[in-house]
């Protein structure tokens, strides 16, 4: 199966639609070979990692740097030395964006109050970089009570439509359309959902594909990721 047309489908609600019920397949943990990159085992799905056009579990995270807006610099997603959690958004979707960016809240909210701040790095990416500035992004991360001045939590943002186009499309594998007209103020996106937890040395552990993801499953898999 060719990666690039696997997650081909993009639902009118904003949704690949098409694979929802097949990723909620990637969230649980199965009994496949051992790969010595990855500390959690083989998800039990009816498709391998190279068949979907997302990194999955046991690829390396794309090696992609990315602007940090609000924090200045730029990040490198194969240079965190914690396990990260990255997800893909823009801040003015009012379906699926808050939902995904609350799960990784809620996930940093967790962090903190169990004492492993400083062993987990959040990376939300915007695929909207005309609008999400850092301004927008700070206004943002106070309407979802995300705690933006921690060191863990960090937004990206691609330089361009073009690379947002090149790294979230095309490396990430999470497929974006803008609605038309073109020069709508409030225009909006129908795209794909993706949260990866990748480990610290690069390689994806989980790649959770659902518009809902499960919180308390994630914090699960991060800790196995973290202790071992």
């Amino acid at each position: 199966m060719d990666r690039r047309t696997f997650l081909s489908t993009v639902g009118a609600t904003g949704a690949v639609g098409a694979t929802t019920g097949l990723a909620g397949c990637l969230s649980s943990i199965g009994l496949g070979d051992a790969n010595p990159d990855v500390v959690l085992g083989e998800p039990d799905r009816p498709f391998d990692s190279e068949d979907v056009p997302y990194p999955a579990w046991g690829e390396r995270v794309p090696a992609v740097e990315l602007p940090a807006p609000v924090d200045g610099g730029t990040v490198a997603f194969r240079d965190a030395d914690v396990p990260t959690l990255a997800t893909f958004f823009y801040s003015h979707c009012n379906t699926i964006c808050p939902v995904l960016i609350s799960t990784l809240r809620n996930v940093q909210t967790h962090a903190a109050n169990e004492g492993y701040p400083d062993d987990v790095a959040f990376y939300p990416v915007t695929f909207d970089p005309e609008r999400d500035t850092a301004g927008r992004l700070d206004e943002y991360a106070e309407q979802m009570n995300v705690d933006a001045d921690a060191a863990n939590w960090t937004f990206l943002r691609p330089a361009s439509t073009a690379r947002a186009k090149a790294v979230v499309d095309e490396q990430f594998g999470v497929a974006f359309e803008r609605t038309h007209p073109e020069d709508m103020d409030m225009y909006m996106f129908n795209h794909g959902s993706l949260t990866v937890l990748v480990n610290r040395d690069g390689y994806v552990e989980r790649a959770y594909t659902s518009t809902s993801p499960d919180e308390e499953r994630i914090i699960e898999d991060l800790r196995e990721v973290r202790e071992a």
